[in-house]
């Protein structure tokens, strides 16, 4: 046998050696998701201004009230829309989207959550946090409580102005009936907002629930 060949030997198994070793090694395990990550996703479906939904205290990460079904015809909300007004029913978290007449930037849009949802104040801070402005405790919420009447119950209005560069503008109702809470938010610029304040109020005001509910 010739020295060439007494060379070549060994580092050929050298090299198989380490390619079964590379072969052998397990692949790295899939990173896990994130906690918190799943609720994230499905608050991104949220229309803008609406308050995150709560997170499991145990720390899973998933929102603690479930995702709604859509509300049945005898017991979804109904209302009369203002003159001009147009609205849609998107499907998903959001029961419908209007559009007021007048032009800008303003969303206007129906929700249903199953209970409080938080609660009032809960929500209210949320709100005022969406547009920049700091918490109140219960009695600045009190205070800045403003109730419309309807067929379908008392509605809690709430009006809040924000003071960043946006001057963004939120006008909110809440109404909590059947152990079910529906939100009622206009949101967008100070000027086609303050435009639409009188037939949102309207609006709110027509609010009841099918004949024989």
């Amino acid at each position: 046998m010739n020295r060439q060949l007494l060379l070549t030997i060994p580092l050929c198994a050298a090299f198989f050696g380490l390619a079964c070793k590379r072969d052998e090694t397990p692949p790295p395990l899939a990173t896990p998701p994130q906690p918190g990550f799943q609720a994230q996703a499905q608050n991104q479906g949220l229309p803008p201004g609406h308050p995150a939904l709560p997170m499991d205290p145990q720390g899973a990460g998933m929102p603690s009230i479930p995702p709604p079904s859509a509300p049945t015809s005898d017991e979804a909300i109904q209302w009369d829309l203002p003159k001009g007004w147009t609205e849609s029913r998107p499907g998903g978290m959001r029961f419908a989207t209007l559009k007021p007449t007048a032009p800008g930037k303003v969303d206007v849009s129906v929700i249903m959550l199953p209970g409080t949802a938080g609660g009032e104040l809960g929500n209210v801070n949320r709100w005022r946090g969406q547009i920049g402005l700091p918490p109140v405790d219960e009695a600045g919420r009190a205070q800045m409580r403003k109730e419309v009447k309807s067929k379908a119950g008392a509605i809690s209005l709430y009006d809040f102005a924000g003071e960043g560069p946006d001057k963004q503008r939120m006008i909110a109702g809440l109404l909590v009936a059947d152990g079910k809470s529906w939100f009622v938010k206009m949101v967008g610029d100070g000027g086609p907002v303050e435009a639409s304040r009188a037939d949102f109020v309207k609006l709110l005001g027509t609010l009841h629930f099918p004949a024989g509910k």
